[in-house]
């Protein structure tokens, strides 16, 4: 059994903004398996179901981003898995928008949601996605960037992204993260050496 858990904050007005771009790949996720995300559990809203022919707890934390941290803990906890078991997605403002990236461990870098994960469980060796959404111009604060509703370009290229956030997770549970890696990470450096050339 895989825990997905998609960072983001509660409530309608952040519904749109960049930082609930983990909220919207569970849903994306959810609506392709067929899961509803909406049972209250652990601080989180989650749905069961199968994706990639592996059961799945699809979770969404309420608990505001900087401590979604508790309810993953919680919910390893409640279903009896480990470290090993989760997947977290996250918004990434160091990644260009429409880039996704997926690793097997690492840092949670300045993203307090991924800090507080890491903080929960005592490691930075969990499966994450980050979701791209970089500014192409230098911020004044990063916190008023995330938090604000995106414009119409920015949604029509998150759409595409979470779209192929789908596709990297039905990959990666039915062939491993290596292969979600291989195919998604390795696109994105495409795209990075055809910008440059």
């Amino acid at each position: 059994m895989r825990l997905i858990v998609g960072l983001g904050n509660p409530g309608p007005e952040f519904q749109w903004t960049p930082h609930n771009l983990g909220f919207l790949a569970v849903d994306e996720l959810a609506n392709r398996a067929g899961i509803r995300v909406e049972r209250p559990e652990a601080k989180a809203l989650v749905g069961l179901g199968k994706i990639g022919g592996e059961d799945v707890i699809l979770a969404k934390p309420q608990t505001f981003m900087n401590l979604s941290g508790i309810s993953v803990r919680e919910l390893l906890e409640k279903y009896q898995l480990g470290p090993q078991d989760l997947l977290a997605m996250w918004d990434e403002a160091q990644l260009p928008w429409g880039g996704i990236r997926i690793q097997s461990e690492g840092s949670a870098g300045s993203h307090n949601g991924a800090k507080s994960i890491v903080g929960s469980l005592g490691t930075q060796v969990f499966a994450r996605l980050r979701l791209g959404c970089g500014p192409d111009h230098p911020l004044s604060s990063r916190k008023e960037y995330v938090l604000r509703a995106m414009k119409k370009a920015e949604l029509e290229v998150a759409a595409e992204m979470i779209a192929d956030v789908g596709d990297a997770v039905e990959l990666l549970l039915a062939q491993g993260i290596q292969a979600a890696m291989n195919k998604y990470n390795r696109r994105e450096l495409q795209q990075d050496e055809a910008a440059e050339t």
